[in-house]
């Protein structure tokens, strides 16, 4: 787009002159500037140049004006035009025969042709299209802007963008996924979303026309298989957002007016991110509030709420399993922050965003509704259920959930806590306040890393409810502190390692293979145990008043 050999032919000022050799295809031929020049040519001539000259220097030497036209020639020009009757009788056969080989355009007018006519008329012309080119650029433009607030989709901004540079264009996001396209490849398409296996090469030097547009710079050429396209980056508030694709038939293409349309592309393009992802923010906030409304504050679940889920996707009458989940470094001496300071590492907001994904995932694949939020670094999931057989249903949804964030986050494991409570008018409330509770009771019994049911947590809720009488609390101390001193001193964990024996019911090949202890080094602790206690573990009453005491200081009802 632009204004071509054919264009300058058709003034009325070049109305004698005559074309030697390169006619056909002169509506493909651009010219962007006219210059008059003589021997030598050296680097005075640029690409889509149309050169006048008088040959003056070539007269009676054939081979000169042959060298002379083969450097035109070699600098990209689009035309030569020589004026012959003075300096030149007429061009050389050997002359026409270089520029026919070559397919290039050379024209003859004759000496009483004014030259300062001539370049006065193509610049008027070049003027008059740059002119014209602006304005569909600018209107390009606002059309562009326009459609992304009026809320278009991907799809039509493309449509209008390929409309105005006849260009096959495609958007991909920032995972190189195609979310819209127009007349744009398939077979690129293909290798691009990674569904065919062909080839995909990025050019470190990208094939370029010879012009002076800062968006030049920003382009990327790649090679799929044997063809070719182009990619530019979508930013917006400073974040990399997607891709602009564009597949030229030739390097050509990307014109002055292409490259000014793509230009304006890529700001349309950004626009519509920034408001999709200003959507869904809003959407997820919406969401986030809804949802640790249902989970923490005493509401009733009226027509309003079961009106308001609907509005936001959610499907209240289904029975939900609350799942509460925390989360902590593996690494006890390592704090958050030093964490988060480490090369590469993401920030809570991030790890908010791998876990949401990841539940996202596993409930497309269970295909079961899923309602969640996060509330300072605590994970709130309802997850649709059967009521026979829930727990096989969770655990196969959290089994998901961490084996996706394992490959991740390797540094941060999960205790999770679960919560059934399906009647009642405030359902979703006692769900998650069982869910927190069983949760807590098990961070403060075994640490991170495991998953507790409400149900599973009588005997520790039972021993929650008695642990108000002193005496019991003075019995309490007296059997414990000897060992949690001990362990502090030491460095050691009797207190989890009498846990674990009971587990196993005093069976020493189970315990030490779950410790990952030598038995000598297992029999070791337990015998420290008892004498610290004063308690025997082959004793019945004694291992019931061990595990008693340590279950209530665990509970933290001591300490």
């Amino acid at each position: 787009m632009g204004v071509s050999m054919r264009d300058v032919l058709n003034l009325d000022i070049m109305s004698e002159a005559v074309v030697h050799t390169g006619e056909t295809g002169l509506d493909q031929r651009d010219i962007e500037w006219i210059s008059v020049i003589e021997i030598p040519v050296e680097n005075f001539v640029r690409k889509h140049e149309f050169v006048l000259s008088t040959g003056i220097g070539c007269e009676d030497h054939p081979a000169i004006f042959r060298s002379f036209v083969q450097d035109i020639i070699d600098s990209g020009a689009t035309a030569l035009m020589i004026a012959t009757g003075r300096y030149v009788s007429a061009i050389p056969q050997e002359v026409l025969k270089l520029a026919e080989e070559h397919d290039f355009t050379l024209i003859e007018v004759s000496w009483q042709t004014r030259f300062s006519d001539i370049i006065h008329r193509v610049i008027q012309l070049i003027n008059e299209e740059n002119e014209s080119n602006r304005n569909r650029v600018e209107a390009l433009r606002q059309a562009l802007v326009t459609s992304v607030l009026n809320g278009c989709t991907l799809e039509e901004l493309m449509n209008q963008l390929y409309y105005a540079i006849q260009i096959p264009v495609a958007i991909s996001d920032d995972e190189k996924n195609i979310r819209a396209n127009c007349d744009f490849d398939a077979d690129i398409i293909a290798a691009l979303n990674g569904e065919r296996d062909i080839a995909v090469e990025q050019l470190v030097r990208p094939d370029l026309p010879l012009t002076e547009h800062p968006l030049y710079h920003h382009l990327n050429q790649y090679l799929v298989g044997e063809k070719t396209c182009y990619e530019l980056t979508i930013f917006s508030n400073n974040k990399k957002q997607g891709y602009l694709l564009v597949m030229p038939k030739s390097a050509e293409e990307l014109n002055w007016f292409t490259m000014h349309a793509l230009e304006h592309g890529l700001t349309a393009c950004a626009l519509y991110f920034l408001t999709e992802n200003a959507v869904e923010k809003t959407e997820i906030r919406l969401k986030d509030n809804f949802v640790l409304q249902l989970a923490k504050d005493d509401t009733p679940l009226d027509a309003k709420m079961l009106s308001k889920g609907e509005l936001l996707g959610y499907d209240l009458t289904l029975p939900y399993a609350c799942i509460v989940g925390d989360f902590q470094l593996k690494e006890v001496e390592t704090d958050w922050d030093d964490y988060y300071d480490q090369p590469g590492q993401s920030s809570l907001h991030s790890l908010n965003y791998y876990v949401q994904k990841e539940i996202t995932h596993a409930s497309q694949q269970l295909e079961r509704k899923t309602m969640s939020s996060f509330d300072e670094g605590e994970v709130i999931i309802f997850l649709e259920i059967d009521h026979t057989g829930y727990q096989e249903t969770v655990n196969h949804f959290l089994d998901m959930v961490e084996r996706r964030l394992h490959d991740q986050l390797a540094h941060v494991y999960f205790a999770w806590g679960i919560g059934l409570h399906a009647n009642g008018m405030r359902a979703f409330h006692e769900s998650y306040q069982e869910a927190r509770t069983a949760l807590d009771i098990h961070t403060d019994e075994a640490g991170f890393g495991d998953r507790t049911f409400f149900e599973e947590t009588k005997v520790n809720r039972l021993l929650m409810n008695i642990a108000d009488n002193q005496a019991l609390i003075d019995m309490v101390r007296e059997t414990v502190n000897p060992l949690i001193e001990y362990d502090r001193k030491r460095q050691t964990d009797l207190i989890h390692t009498f846990m674990t024996y009971q587990k196993f019911k005093g069976n020493v090949s189970q315990t030490s293979r779950a410790l990952n202890l030598h038995r000598q080094s297992l029999l070791y602790r337990l015998r420290n145990i008892e004498q610290l206690t004063g308690l025997t573990l082959v004793d019945a009453d004694d291992s019931f008043m061990l595990e008693l005491s340590v279950r209530l200081w665990l509970l933290k009802q001591f300490k």
